[in-house]
């Protein structure tokens, strides 16, 4: 957003420009929308005959007709009707001279839209394929290409009141943006009836939409029964809601850059098809500013799902309770526990990397985390778990070689942050390894030949069903999943804690980062550790 200054300096020189008549620009493709109706038959004309804004810093300038092309999509919604609208726009084209792209759309399965949001979509989608074609073509970038449309201040007033009437925010309300990404809609000062009378005057016919008379459709309704009414008291009403709109839209432009930057602070996980947010934070935000960050990451994660209030009201209900699920559109999970605001995609299927472990080896994981295994020699007279402890404090990681009566470790631990390290520490010999294996180990000097190297251990992630005896339980056992519920590991991270076990199916060894099985700790008598590092980013 710009600032004041940067504003109205910008007006200015669009001013001055405007005068210098300055079109010197790339020949990037400039792609009209054109149904046939008034107002895209108006643009055409518009744009072959006159100056448009195509919103790239020139102002109002005329456009190179060697970047002009037409694109019609025939929704086939009115029988010989739709064939004569195309018709009408290719005599058009073939008038001022300009290539025209037909394309043929069916609605036999509308997934759960209307109509007419599924016939938008699929403009869109044409005019973005078209688009990327004709940059291919031309060898310029498609940022530097520009989708016009016909959207008028009329549309605008009808979308505005639309919108309040189906209920929305500022950005609902904002309604119709002069310019999105590429799109721009350079007639939004005109009203539908200007453009008509300028085409009545120029001698120009265009084609009328008989389904644009049903007020079952909420826009003709609007068009038709409310803003009649509304302009009984404001003849320029379409130009005073214009102004609003634009007005609401800056404004919705900087809140949303205010919690995008909030959104930041709060994300304490992201990747494809997940984002854990700090449930405390989101709780302590002003609501303006948690609503909008909710919706931020809903769009990071789909930017098709569509929420609306009630969807964003209910997330923050969770949050603000501290608990709780639901089901957003395009199937997101949003789900608050221990703390974090977890919200997953139905595709994404984040799975721990299965597989065996070579000691000494090393590991990669998802999210860049690799688990790595070495073997240490414990000196004569040393006690191993005194080791262990050591080894642990020196490296300022959790210490899962000693804890205390409720299986928790003790000792050193680092907070925390970006990244961490956790180790543990096994007695060699409760896995496998023989008295031969430690002799070869004291006769290379702590250091285990190749050919030794023969044990190994499988990772993968937690399975229904999963028991282990954590250490300090004196060998009871309990569920892999009550240790995950108490430790707060949030669902949707769950998948990932990863699991060391004697072979596939096997016997926990340690729940990495969490736990050590009680069944492979150290002991006075054990003389080779193996030494596993979580390393987290």
């Amino acid at each position: 957003m710009p600032t004041v200054a940067q504003h109205y300096i910008q007006s200015r020189s669009l001013a001055t420009r405007r005068t210098k008549g300055s079109n010197d620009l790339p020949a990037a493709p400039v792609v009209l929308m054109v149904s046939g109706g008034a107002d895209s038959t108006a643009l055409t004309v518009l744009a072959c005959t006159s100056a448009l804004d195509l919103e790239d810093g020139r102002g109002p300038a005329r456009i190179a007709r060697e970047r002009l092309h037409v694109l019609h999509v025939n929704h086939h919604l009115r029988g010989d009707a739709s064939d004569a609208d195309e018709a009408f726009v290719r005599e058009l084209c073939e008038r001022y001279g300009l290539p025209l792209c037909v394309e043929h759309a069916s609605f036999s399965d509308l997934g759960g839209q209307n109509l007419e949001a599924a016939a938008r979509d699929v403009r869109y989608a044409a005019a973005r394929r078209y688009v990327r074609e004709l940059c291919e073509e031309a060898g310029c970038p498609r940022t530097a290409a520009r989708i016009v449309t016909a959207h008028t201040a009329s549309d605008r007033a009808e979308t505005f009141f639309m919108n309040a009437i189906k209920g929305s925010g500022p950005a609902g309300l904002s309604s119709i943006p002069r310019r999105r990404n590429i799109i721009v809609r350079p007639l939004l000062d005109f009203t539908h009836e200007e453009l008509c009378h300028r085409l009545e005057v120029a001698g120009i016919a265009w084609r009328e939409d008989e389904s644009n008379k049903d007020t079952a459709y909420l826009r003709n309704f609007v068009r038709h029964r409310v803003l009649p009414v509304a302009r009984q008291r404001n003849e320029n009403l379409p130009r005073i809601i214009g102004a609003t709109c634009d007005i609401l839209g800056d404004e919705d432009a900087f809140m949303s850059q205010l919690a995008a930057r909030a959104l930041r602070t709060c994300t304490r996980r992201r990747q494809d098809g997940l984002m854990v947010l700090e449930g405390a934070r989101l709780a302590a935000s002003e609501v303006a500013i948690a609503r909008r960050m909710v919706r931020l990451a809903v769009k990071a994660l789909d930017p098709e799902a569509r929420l609306e209030m009630r969807h964003v009201e209910a997330v923050l209900a969770c949050v603000a309770a501290g608990a709780g699920s639901l089901t957003l559109p395009g199937g997101i999970d949003a789900r608050m526990e221990f703390g974090a605001l977890s919200l997953r995609t139905s595709d994404a299927r984040e799975r721990l990397v299965a597989g065996w472990l070579s000691v000494p080896g090393r590991m990669p994981l998802a999210n860049e985390a690799t688990l790595s295994a070495e073997l240490l020699r414990v000196p004569a007279g040393t006690d191993a778990a005194a080791l262990a402890r050591d080894e642990a404090r020196a490296a300022r990681v959790l210490d899962l070689s000693s804890t205390g009566e409720d299986g928790r470790a003790q000792g050193a631990a680092e907070t925390r942050g970006p990244s961490h390290i956790e180790v543990a520490f096994v007695d060699a010999a409760a896995l496998g390894y023989a008295e031969a294996d430690l002799v070869r180990l004291k006769e290379a000097g702590g250091v285990l030949p190749a050919e030794a190297r023969t044990a190994r251990l499988w990772v993968d992630a937690p399975a229904p069903g999963d028991i282990m005896c954590p250490l300090g339980m004196h060998g009871r056992s309990k569920k892999v999943s009550d240790i995950l519920g108490e430790e707060q590991v949030p669902v949707a991270e769950r998948p990932l804690v990863p699991v060391v076990r004697t072979a596939p199916g096997g016997a926990v060894v340690w729940l990495g980062g969490l736990r050590l099985d009680d069944r492979f700790k150290c002991t006075a008598s054990t003389r080779v550790l193996i030494k596993l590092t979580l390393r987290v980013i």
